[in-house]
């Protein structure tokens, strides 16, 4: 009889074991949740399914390895605790299904939102039908590639892989050698760096230094360039942008505007002819490149050469100025974008009347020029303006942004997360929102 009872009670016991082992933990199903929150939580600026697919499911692998960590260091203390129930597990699952729908819901009117005030298509339910699949999909593979991976290889020789790719990636990214020249277009105007009259040649332009004297010129602005190849250091780049302004005729014009590139040498071409439309061929440029590099690397790592750059240009260009008869001398202007404006912003050491063009910064990082120190150009929905390690635990400072776009609630920790997701696309946006500026950073609206 009792044999019978247990053939009886051996199917149910093997049910219960499948039903357990296919239903997640509750801490498991929590943590997946938290993180999938997270992920959905407001953005700056409009996201593609796939980039936010790609968010969510690195939040969601976060989160469980962080579970991971808790796990193994809460056994080493004292034993585990006892497992839930199915009943438990299935309810928690229910939930966590009911607050994720939620959140997509909550989501998808705030991605709407954003479209709305930046003229981008509506999102739809496709939309989020790509979202999960490919976030599933991300998930379900990463983890088991890591548990086959990890079945050869040590966890702490995989980490060191891991780290070794991160910074050989970053090397190769970050450190890339400038293309090699191309040839200058034909009929280059005389007035710009890198003519055949130009004491700089143009192979020592760098890539976005050819591309800013290269551009569309309808009149006769003066445009000239240093580039980190036509001269040995700052205040040398600095003395030779002068000669070049001098020869191309720069210290006649009206109007003199010293432009403080970006990291990589860039410099914004809406700005470039915000400039030239209030001016008109009354306007004369002046640049020194510092670095090659992408400006977040510069920004990381060379953030003095930004200012050390600016400074020794001002420097020099002022002090060709004060050789000059005051009713001749030309109108100086002082611009600089996101790691331009840092140094830019160091080397003006005035502060600028309200809507004036002495000093221009549009998009400077957080907290990285003067409050008094000159005209700030800056978006609401401009990541550059609002990253810095205190957004963790406090809002940021929008004092001087004008609003642009729906602005999200600032949480600590998730404000700071999503900001930094943004930084990696602040560029892809419209002009007049996230880090792209129009042309209007010439006339110096704050």
């Amino acid at each position: 009889m009792s044999a019978a009872v247990l053939e009886i009670q051996r199917p149910h016991h093997l049910s219960t074991y499948a039903s357990i082992a296919i239903c997640p933990r509750v801490a498991t199903t929590t943590a997946t949740t938290v993180a999938v929150c997270i992920s959905l939580a407001p953005s700056l600026l409009p996201r593609p399914a796939v980039v936010q697919a790609a968010v969510t499911a690195v939040s969601v692998l976060c989160g469980l390895g962080l579970l991971a960590v808790a796990r193994a260091l809460r056994t080493r203390f004292r034993p585990a605790p006892a497992v839930a129930s199915v009943p438990v597990r299935w309810g928690a699952v229910g939930a966590a299904t009911g607050l994720c729908g939620a959140a997509t819901l909550a989501a998808d009117r705030w991605q709407n939102g954003l479209r709305d005030a930046m003229g981008v298509p509506p999102v739809g339910a496709s939309h989020w039908v790509v979202v999960v699949t490919t976030a599933v999909l991300i998930v379900a593979l990463t983890l088991g590639v890591t548990a086959r991976i990890r079945r050869i290889v040590p966890a702490r020789a995989l980490a060191a892989v891991g780290i070794i790719a991160l910074a050989g990636y970053t090397a190769a990214t970050g450190f890339a050698p400038t293309a090699a020249a191309s040839l200058p277009p034909s009929r280059l105007p005389a007035g710009v760096s890198g003519a055949p009259q130009s004491l700089v040649p143009w192979d020592t332009l760098g890539e976005q230094g050819r591309r800013f004297v290269a551009l569309d010129n309808a009149g006769q602005a003066i445009r000239t360039y240093v580039g980190v190849d036509s001269a040995p250091d700052p205040p040398a780049r600095a003395a030779l942008a002068v000669r070049e302004l001098d020869r191309a005729g720069g210290f006649d014009r009206g109007h003199l505007v010293v432009a403080v590139p970006t990291g990589s040498g860039w410099i914004d071409a809406n700005a470039v002819a915000g400039f030239e439309s209030a001016y008109g061929d009354d306007v004369a440029f002046v640049a020194v490149q510092y670095s090659s590099a992408p400006s977040w690397v510069t920004f990381v790592l060379e953030r003095d050469a930004a200012i050390d750059a600016a400074t020794a240009l001002v420097d020099a260009v002022r002090s060709r100025l004060d050789t000059l008869d005051p009713a001749d001398r030309p109108q100086l202007h002082v611009y600089g974008q996101s790691l331009g404006a840092v140094g830019a912003g160091a080397a003006f050491d005035g502060p600028a009347a309200p809507g004036a063009c002495e000093a221009l910064w549009t998009g400077p990082p957080a907290g990285s020029v003067r409050p008094d120190g000159g005209t700030v150009l800056a978006n609401s929905s401009d990541p550059v303006i609002r990253w810095r390690p205190s957004l963790l635990w406090s809002p940021p400072d929008l004092s001087r942004a004008r609003v642009d776009a729906p602005l999200p609630a600032w949480l600590p920790v998730i404000g700071f997360l999503q900001t930094t997701v943004d930084l990696l696309f602040a560029l892809d946006a419209a002009p007049g929102h996230g880090h792209r500026y129009g042309p209007d950073q010439a006339r110096c609206a704050p």
